[in-house]
């Protein structure tokens, strides 16, 4: 005999089997950037920019390297397996090749072994705003600063809306005032002549050169309509603040190399006096000591190209070694036998 669930009893059926089902299967996984970097092989450009913005969204740490590099154009799909690689310089035995998710080093390829990951400009602009997306939720004041002065040097609709977006968050007042910088620059090319006004107004006083260009170009506007002489107008007022602020950092500047300079030929001076006085000896060789000692500590640091810090431990105190021992290989060879002679000494230094 057939049993069958009755009709009535039957939409109850399906939810309790659809529920088993999503009990049974578990939880679903984020897909991996491994997973997710396959879809740059698609030849579709709208496809390759779901690619991107899955990229971005990945919270991979590996992400904005790899944005960057598919900005650059030097991704690459290797035939033989597919997988996604970095091409390097060419060699004698084909192109060096990397691969572009661990930096493992592979086999060279040659150009046909390899398929590159072609961008247009509207997805050039897609990599932009996604790199601007996750440097602007850098934890890092200094990158979250460095994306808004990038994104200030080509602003459009996008990055308006990330900044936008992002201002009401940002807690560094460095960070801050560089948004308002940026967002007061595409307030300039408004319509309403208050927000252009109050756009020059926030650019007051700024040393970017986006933003002197920009006021630059606003002042030379020329135009009979009222409004446009009033925003050139405040555009000058802004650029005269911004020429005498820079002009007070230029004296700071003139300054403190004065006193530089001045520090470096006074401790020339004192140590051609100690010199004289303590040996009777008018040194005119110590210019050339000091530049021993400098190259010595430029020599030192190429030889240890891995080790920056380390390599000024070294480098100073070999510098004095140097110097000292060319000034003992003088005070033999030459200085000795002029002991007494100022004169002398000095022709012969």
């Amino acid at each position: 005999m057939r049993h069958c669930i009755p009709h009535r009893f039957f939409p109850l059926a399906c939810l309790l089997t659809c529920l088993l089902a999503l009990l049974l299967a578990g939880p679903a996984q984020a897909a991996s950037l491994e997973q997710i970097v396959t879809g740059l092989d698609d030849r579709s450009y709208d496809r390759k920019e779901q690619v991107i913005g899955e990229i971005a969204a990945s919270g991979d740490e590996r992400s904005i390297d790899l944005l960057k590099r598919l900005l650059a154009g030097d991704l690459y799909f290797r035939e033989a397996d597919g997988r996604l690689v970095i091409r390097g310089a060419r060699g004698e035995q084909g192109y060096a090749v990397t691969d572009a998710l661990t930096g493992d080093a592979l086999e060279p390829a040659g150009r046909r072994d390899l398929d590159k990951v072609s961008v247009n400009n509207r997805l050039r602009s897609v990599i932009r705003g996604a790199l601007a997306g996750l440097n602007l939720n850098d934890p890092q004041v200094a990158v979250r600063y460095e994306a808004v002065q990038e994104m200030m040097r080509s602003l459009d609709e996008e990055s308006v809306a990330l900044l936008r977006q992002y201002r009401a968050q940002e807690q560094s007042r460095k960070v801050q005032e560089a948004m308002d910088q940026a967002l007061a620059m595409a307030n300039l090319a408004d319509t309403d002549i208050e927000v252009q006004l109050a756009a020059v107004q926030t650019l007051t006083g700024s040393l970017n050169p986006e933003v002197r260009a920009r006021l630059t170009q606003l002042r030379d506007t020329e135009a009979d309509d009222p409004q446009a002489r009033r925003i050139a107008a405040a555009a000058q007022e802004a650029l005269a603040a911004i020429e005498s602020r820079l002009q007070f950092y230029r004296l700071v500047e003139t300054v403190f190399f004065g006193l530089s300079l001045g520090s470096v030929l006074l401790l020339a001076a004192i140590g051609l006096a100690i010199t004289f006085g303590v040996m009777g000896v008018i040194n005119m060789a110590h210019g050339e000591l000091l530049m021993i000692g400098a190259y010595t500590t430029y020599v030192v640091q190429l030889l240890m190209p891995e080790a920056i810090g380390l390599s000024i431990l070294v480098a100073v105190p070999a510098a004095f070694l140097v110097a000292g021992l060319f000034g003992v290989a003088i005070e033999r060879g030459v200085i000795r036998f002029l002991y007494g002679r100022p004169l002398e000494t000095l022709l012969a230094t």
